[in-house]
């Protein structure tokens, strides 16, 4: 637990958590910030498998303030069925009155990520690489240009790592641009409403996050059984597979690239296939992210895959960030990109098929606006959004081609 930066709310609130992986005598340590409504252990099999295959370095997953919202309970000490019943039954804990979440936006979170890179560096005495995943590599980029009272974030970094993320591009969703002052001062107005991210439009903002998390704790723990929640009355029908399934197929229908449905291209991984017969059909696993592995980390526990209640400020500002510059919207947002020109830390971006080329084109842009003296762009089409984060090391490209990188700085 590391203390974060003072903000609207409840003084609870103002800390983060760093999961740590590999030796705490390491002199270099890589800090990975989780993507949109991810918590810590979306980005840990790929933060073990680094602090494996990288020596002298330490990798940070990081968790970020709304954490503390959850209710857990049933998942930590309940029955599957007791765990279903419990939220399915929406008979959870959630926030009440948290229109301050609409202040936390990148000003609050890039301020709680420079408290973790100042505890990395331990005074100075070690290296800190900042990364993240999705719009955790927004973040990240963001901190490299922000001003911290005169002082530029990147002076605080000896690298940058993009995994399928960024700015100057990748954000393609959102508020449109141009993003005028006046749209950000009425999407924060709309915040305050509803502070958190309603990834489905239920009104439920964390029942998404929720329905992922139970069915990977089915597939983790009862992987052959007849799925559980597959006919549930609040399971949307485009989610609901035509036969019977499996606990593990069901889960693999909803994040599998091949059978996924539209609208989930960000939770995308390449796992598998349905069986060809057998009744309820089963989950043959393969591909980038072997399904075991998938599950697994879905339904872990401390750190936990998923982010429950996700700051609609968050994207909000990113959205605004994405040009990486002081204009009217920045601005009016409150946003201190100041430095972009003068970032002069080595830089490693991957991307897989998710953005039709985007990612690396802002991680061009980015090269060419800035004073980084040097940079590695990767893409693989065969693999997708999730696999660089959770896919088995022989098959992970993001694994491969960053490893040489970060050992360079760790040198």
């Amino acid at each position: 637990m590391i203390g974060g930066t003072s903000a609207p709310g409840p003084d609870r609130f103002d800390r983060v958590t760093a999961w740590t992986y590999g030796p705490s005598r390491a002199k270099t340590v890589l800090i990975i910030v989780p993507g949109t409504s991810a918590g810590a252990g979306s980005v840990a099999p790929v933060a073990k498998d680094l602090a494996a295959r990288v020596p002298g370095m330490q990798v940070w997953a990081l968790d970020r303030r709304e954490e503390a919202f959850e209710d857990q309970s049933r998942f930590r000490s309940g029955t599957l069925k007791q765990a279903k019943d419990y939220y399915l039954g929406l008979k959870f804990k959630q926030p009440k009155d948290a229109s301050y979440v609409a202040d936390w936006g990148l000003a609050v979170q890039t301020r709680d990520i420079r408290a973790v890179v100042r505890r990395a560096s331990a005074g100075g005495k070690r290296k800190v690489v900042l990364g993240g995943h999705s719009r955790g590599a927004s973040q990240a980029a963001a901190y490299a240009a922000w001003d911290f009272g005169g002082r530029p974030g990147y002076r605080d970094l000896a690298g940058l790592v993009l995994i399928d993320g960024g700015l100057l591009g990748f954000i393609g969703d959102g508020v449109k641009q141009p993003f005028t002052p006046a749209k950000a001062r009425k999407a924060v107005a709309d915040a305050r409403k509803k502070p958190f991210n309603d990834a489905i439009g239920l009104g439920i903002p964390a029942i998404a996050q929720i329905f992922g998390q139970l069915v990977g704790t089915y597939a983790a723990k009862a992987p052959n059984a007849a799925s559980a929640i597959q006919d549930e009355p609040i399971v949307p029908a485009n989610l609901k597979p035509k036969l019977r399934v499996t606990n593990e197929a069901f889960f693999g229908t909803i994040f599998d690239k091949t059978y996924s449905p539209a609208g989930f291209e960000a939770l995308r991984t390449r796992s598998g296939a349905l069986a060809r017969r057998g009744n309820p059909r089963a989950w043959v696993s393969g591909e980038r992210t072997p399904i075991e592995r998938f599950a697994k980390a879905f339904s872990a526990l401390g750190p936990d895959f998923t982010e429950w209640y996700f700051p609609q400020r968050l994207i909000i500002d990113i959205s605004a960030a994405n040009p990486m510059r002081r204009d009217a919207a920045s601005t009016a947002l409150g946003l201190r990109l100041f430095h972009t020109a003068k970032i002069n830390t080595p830089l490693y971006a991957f991307q897989t098929d998710l953005t039709n080329g985007r990612v690396l084109a802002g991680a061009r842009r980015l090269f060419k606006r800035s004073r980084i003296p040097a940079a590695r762009f990767v893409s693989d089409s065969g693999m997708s959004h999730i696999d660089p984060i959770v896919g088995a090391p022989k098959r992970n490209t993001f694994l491969k081609t960053v490893v040489p990188f970060l050992k360079k700085i760790a040198r």
